[in-house]
């Protein structure tokens, strides 16, 4: 097993997870507490021992020991890490007055609700035209600039604009009167005859 770990056999870096991940796992959750961490020591554990393979002796029992060292290992470096950001935190300043955040979460509903009325007008766009549009109005293309990033020709570019155009300045088709206002639409067919 540690000829074939030494030379990077897959195989047998996939038995050696199968037999000690578990065991990795309970001594990272012993010394962390944390199941999330847990986790993170073994996959860290695990990536460490591929990177140290080279560095198996040839002889010797169960890798189980090599394993758990590395893994205490990396439990000590996130320590480390844990501590260093948690000086970090200390060290800057808290701030001294929060502000009001109610005008921008007023104003970013406000965007919510228009962009969603936006995205309403323009399902009724080809996609093509939306495209268009998405070019010459939002990012403010010319046409020659849309055409080239379409690759189309910059006529088509603005036909394509002024159907999206028209076809957005015409009321949806579940806001269109009935022909005749209120009281023929109240009618039947043949009363309106």
């Amino acid at each position: 097993m540690r000829t074939r770990l030494r030379a990077g056999d897959p195989a047998a870096f996939g038995e050696l997870f199968d037999d000690h991940a578990n065991a990795v796992y309970r001594h990272g959750l012993r010394l962390t507490g944390d199941h999330c961490l847990a986790e993170d020591v073994v996959s860290s554990t695990f990536l460490h021992a591929w990177q140290l393979r080279g560095r198996i002796d040839a002889e010797g029992g169960t890798l189980r020991p090599w394993l758990l060292g590395i893994a205490t290992n990396v439990i000590r470096n996130l320590a480390r890490k844990r501590r260093r950001d948690r000086s970090l935190l200390e060290r800057v300043a808290p701030r001294e007055e929060v502000p009001d955040f109610a005008e921008d979460t007023a104003a970013l509903l406000d965007d919510r609700n228009a962009l969603t009325q936006v995205h309403a007008s323009m399902t009724r766009l080809r996609p093509q035209e939306r495209e268009v549009v998405a070019l010459c109005v939002w990012a403010g293309l010319d046409y020659a600039a849309a055409a080239e990033a379409l690759g189309v020709p910059v006529g088509t570019i603005r036909s394509r604009l002024s159907r999206a155009r028209a076809k957005l300045r015409e009321p949806p088709a579940h806001a269109r009167q009935v022909k005749g206002g209120r009281i023929n639409a109240a009618q039947t067919a043949q009363e309106v005859n």
